[in-house]
């Protein structure tokens, strides 16, 4: 384990080598699971109110979820995540040639909000959990992704720098760069 700060980082994060490949697994992650996107509750407000800007990148089905239920539910810890559509698909999806993107962040590209999207997305496949003195900051594994596991052994790219933009996102780029330093520490095998 690498520690920063009060996180805790799973040594994964250089030993993984992975790059999204949304041509071989069309954005399964946002259509399959046991619950939507957990969602901070900052943004939970934040989706309240860019609502209307992401609509016309959404479903049908999508909308007509938020509408019922609003754009968070709880997942099974109690804790927040986006909603979902037919208790499946995160309500915030967008279909194009039978990959699925986030409408979210359709909306930013094009310029029509500045928020890119959940943290949680952002940071997929890490997932970051919050305990009394620290967070704990693992890799999650998932059959889904075995094409960006493909995809990264082959570009031999590490996690932790295909994650760089969302990692320095949610905790600074002071912390990204103290991970850096701790890693080329020559402390950790980088070897899977």
């Amino acid at each position: 384990m690498i520690v920063i700060e009060d996180t805790i980082i799973s040594e994964e994060l250089l030993k993984v080598r992975f790059c999204c490949n949304l041509a071989q697994c069309k954005g399964q992650c946002c259509v399959d699971g046991d619950s939507g996107a957990p969602l901070e509750e900052v943004e939970v407000g934040i989706l309240t109110d860019i609502l209307e800007e992401v609509k016309p990148y959404m479903t049908e089905g999508g909308i007509q979820a938020v509408e019922e239920q609003g754009v968070f539910d709880y997942d099974e810890d109690g804790d927040y995540a986006t909603a979902l559509v037919n208790h499946r698909e995160c309500a915030f999806v967008n279909f194009k040639n039978g990959i699925t993107y986030c409408a979210i962040e359709k909306a930013y590209l094009e310029g029509k909000i500045d928020w890119r999207k959940p943290i949680s997305c952002h940071l997929y496949p890490v997932r970051v959990t919050q305990y009394d003195q620290f967070k704990a900051v693992n890799y999650h594994k998932w059959s889904i992704c075995s094409s960006a596991l493909k995809k990264g052994n082959k570009s031999g790219v590490p996690l932790f720098e295909y994650l760089k933009e969302p990692l320095i996102r949610k905790f600074g780029e002071e912390w990204y760069t103290a991970l850096v330093k701790e890693i080329q520490s020559g402390k950790y095998d980088k070897a899977i």
